[in-house]
């Protein structure tokens, strides 16, 4: 006997999860429905199967194939309309013509004894065979009465409550003789419960209702598929689980990675490939779908998602269902009941409310508040540009496809035959995306520099000797899964506002530039890097006095690419140094801040155990340097920069100082005290980085770690700058702690609001609204002016739904103060 299986229905009562899915190939238990049915049929000899397809038809087709993995035989009736119930089986007649034949609907799941369904028709004699179940609530269904030989009295479809007769409901199973097809008109739309079932029983055709046990559900709700997924967990209904039982109620797949620190509170399933975390939480009935990633701290219950989804750090999904390829990123929501489709992104701290619809390709902004459905806007990115070029997580937000449209377009805004350099740090995620940028601007008729794993000061130097600019792949500072990619223009410097403005335009059109293949770009290594790189830092730092004073320091390379360079300088200066950490450590390409902490107080025991003058930490990537003083204190970074402003202005007497406007205004004291003075800049690097390459320039630096030293280089230099404070301690003939000691204290607070992308501008009107008569300034942002000097600075992110605010005061408790105020402010406008 051959079955048909109708998989053509739209589903519309589960959209969004239909909107892009044909509802047969939902995931029950992380395999399709239809998989589940045809695993049925096997089960009971049904091996030669038609398939009637519709909506969505490939999909069906392409997922299932002939049917052999499956160890069956499966063909396909494609309807160009739909047919209803019976036309779409009508549309299969010529497979089914020459015996008895099952029809079973594609998603509904169920484990019925179909042999006994068979072998009661056959017994019957009948022409058509209904199979029946018991339902609590039978108003979904059709209602069916049948007397004591099994004869079907009366059919009502969905009846009123008015109308229940019965509990007895027919689930859309039926045996049939090929005679049926009789009462089917060809190419209509016919049904075979409201129009074929009637007329056979007015004619007194022998048409049968079979009761059958076990368990049935139709899925046609988003409440009967979370709860079809609960009731495979708990073992209410007979279908294969793939993967091991790894205790009570607990299911993993193969090829699973799950911590033995991850809390797991059966029943659940988590797919193969699947990643959980240590700290994660997920609690009874969660279905995690194959390669979804379940980060520490994240919380699932009841929860069903589907496969290649992210769930972020301390997010929390509870009673919802998660499409395909979503991203749900840190500290998001989704409440019980809303349903997130195929390829969205939830941003950090956003709350989906309850019974919330999230069509497919859309974005939730980070801490937006959503408590109606989202259909009509669709899934885009206002920049892609952030504060360190591109970023995102490896492999969910940043992958090889992006990587290769990325340096496509970037490729695209340059001339043909162009040269761009490109580089990477020690990790395996740049050195895998880096290949992939190689391809795409080879393609493009771009010729390639590759200098592989340097540090990020050498990258730029050498962009700037002939390239037209230059691509570097690294480690996002302090998120291991992340990752950069840095455009630089020709002087190596971050490309300007404007032309990150344009390579955004030419990747949105995705108008990238093809090469003939005679066009192709070249590829090659050049050769003695570093040895270039530090004779032209020796030339153009003043290195006066280093070998005669017997300075002693210590280094530590952090086990990044700056031990590349370390070795060859550090013998040429003549200094007496100490380096620690100087291997490269692939696993570590970044550190936290809890990790760099630990390392520089055990560089500051260190520095006080072996009576040296100072130490140094240089990040990973060799671009900011951290200070510990010769009794080993740790010097903060916005302390750093003062320390190192006083020393240059000290020395060189005259010329301007380049700052962002969020530095503490004591800055300006101690330029003008050695006759310098501050040219205040935007926070955005590339500004800082043009300040620090003009004429006049002595000194630039933001707060952070990042140092320019202009005679050598405009762009932030943790090497340049180490050369240089050699120099200047040399020099100074003073201690760290005592310069430190004469610069007064500074107190500038900082803090980050969320702010939904459409109010931003509403908040800035409104922070110079409240602004009054005070002082303004708009260099960066909108910076108030207390008449007693206090400040703040209010600054919309350029990437993120998010404002930035900073205060300064004479004491913390002023600053905070004025911060708080300055809060309420943005939050009210926000709102």
């Amino acid at each position: 006997m051959k079955a048909v299986v109708m998989a053509g229905g739209e589903g519309t009562r589960l959209r969004p999860m239909t909107s892009s899915m044909p509802k047969p190939l939902l995931p029950v238990a992380n395999r399709p429905i239809m998989e589940h049915v045809l695993r049925l049929l096997k089960r009971h000899g049904l091996n030669e199967t038609v398939v009637t397809v519709q909506f969505l038809a490939s999909l069906v087709k392409n997922y299932f194939g002939d049917g052999e993995e499956l160890g069956m035989e499966l063909t396909y009736a494609n309807e160009e309309k739909p047919l209803g119930t019976a036309g779409s089986v009508k549309n299969a007649e010529e497979a089914l013509k020459d015996d008895a034949f099952l029809v079973i609907s594609g998603d509904a799941l169920t484990d019925f004894d179909l042999t006994e369904l068979i072998n009661f028709h056959k017994e019957k004699g009948a022409l058509v065979t209904v199979c029946l179940t018991r339902v609590p609530n039978p108003l979904e269904f059709g209602i069916t009465i049948v007397d004591e030989e099994g004869k079907v009295e009366r059919f009502l479809e969905k009846p009123t409550w008015g109308q229940v007769f019965s509990d007895t409901v027919n689930t859309g199973i039926y045996v049939m003789e090929p005679e049926v097809f009789d009462y089917v008109e060809a190419d209509v739309p016919v049904d075979w419960s409201g129009d074929v079932f009637p007329q056979l029983m007015k004619e007194g055709k022998p048409v049968y209702g079979y009761i059958a046990e076990g368990y049935w559900e139709d899925v046609g709700t988003h409440e009967s598929y979370v709860k079809a997924q609960a009731d495979v967990l708990e073992g209410k209904v007979d279908v294969d689980i793939d993967g091991f039982e790894i205790s009570a109620g607990v299911w993993v797949a193969e090829g699973a990675e799950v911590h033995p620190d991850a809390v797991l509170r059966g029943p659940l399933y988590i797919g193969d490939y699947a990643k959980v975390e240590a700290g994660a939480e997920l609690r009874e009935h969660s279905v995690v779908g194959s390669n979804v990633v379940v980060k520490s701290g994240a919380f699932l219950h009841k929860s069903v998602v589907h496969d290649n989804v992210y769930v972020g750090p301390h997010s929390n999904l509870r009673g919802c269902v998660v499409g395909k390829n979503t991203d749900i990123m840190r500290a998001a929501r989704i409440e019980d009941g809303a349903v997130i489709g195929d390829e969205c992104l939830i941003g950090e701290e956003s709350i989906v409310q309850g019974n919330v619809r999230v069509y497919p390709f859309k974005t939730i902004e980070a801490g937006a508040f959503v408590n109606t459905s989202v259909i009509w806007e669709s899934r885009g990115q206002a920049h892609l540009f952030g504060a360190r070029g591109v970023s995102g997580i490896l492999n969910v937000e940043i992958t090889p496809e992006l990587a290769v449209r990325l340096a496509g377009a970037y490729a695209t805004t340059l001339k043909k035959g162009s040269t761009v350099t490109t580089a990477r740090d020690h990790s395996r995620g740049a050195r895998a995306l880096k290949r992939a940028v190689i391809s795409a601007l080879q393609a493009s008729a771009i010729d390639v520099r590759d200098l592989e794993n340097v540090p990020l000061p050498v990258a730029r130097q050498q962009t700037a000797r002939g390239s037209a600019g230059g691509i570097m792949i690294r480690t996002t500072p302090g998120v291991p899964d992340s990752v950069d990619i840095m455009f630089f223009d020709g002087n190596g410097a971050d490309l300007s506002q404007g032309s990150q403005r344009k390579l955004d335009r030419v990747f949105a059109r995705q108008e990238y530039r093809r090469a003939f293949p005679g066009e192709i770009g070249d590829l090659h290594f050049p050769a003695s890097v570093f040895d270039s790189y530090t004779g032209s830092l020796l030339r153009n730092v003043d290195t006066t006095g280093i070998s005669e004073s017997g300075l002693k320091v210590v280094v530590d390379a952090s086990n990044g690419s700056a031990g590349l360079v370390l070795p060859s300088l550090l013998g040429k200066l003549g200094v007496d140094s100490l380096t620690i950490n100087p291997g490269l450590d692939e696993s570590r390409p970044t550190e936290t801040a809890d990790m760099r902490r630990s390392g520089m107080v055990r560089l500051g025991e260190i520095v006080a155990s072996s009576g040296a003058a100072f130490g140094v930490r240089f990040d990973p990537v060799g671009e900011r340097l951290s200070l510990v003083d010769e009794k080993g204190r740790i010097i903060e970074d916005d302390r750093a920069l003062l320390v190192m402003l006083d020393l240059v202005a000290a020395e060189r007497r005259s010329g301007r100082v380049a700052l962002p406007v969020t530095t503490t205004r004591i800055a300006e004291q101690v330029a003008a005290y050695h006759g310098t003075q501050v040219e205040w800049t935007t926070t955005s690097p590339d500004d800082l980085t043009r300040v620090g390459g003009e004429e006049g320039t002595i000194f630039g630096g933001d707060g952070k770690g990042g140092f320019i030293v202009p005679e050598f280089s405009s762009v932030y230099d943790a090497t340049a700058a180490f050369v240089r404070l050699i120099g200047l301690v040399a020099r100074t003939q003073l201690t760290l702690s005592q310069i430190d000691a004469r610069i007064p204290r500074a107190h500038v607070l900082k803090r980050d609001l969320a702010t939904p992308w459409a109010v931003k501008g509403l908040v800035m009107r409104r922070v110079v609204e409240e602004a009054g008569d005070r002082f303004v300034d708009t260099t960066d942002g909108v910076r108030v002016v207390e008449t007693d000097g206090r400040w703040v600075m209010v600054l919309p992110d350029p990437a993120e739904a998010v404002t930035h605010l900073w205060a300064e005061g004479p004491d913390d408790a002023s600053a905070q103060a004025l911060l708080d105020e300055w809060s309420a402010v943005v939050d009210s406008a926000g709102r």
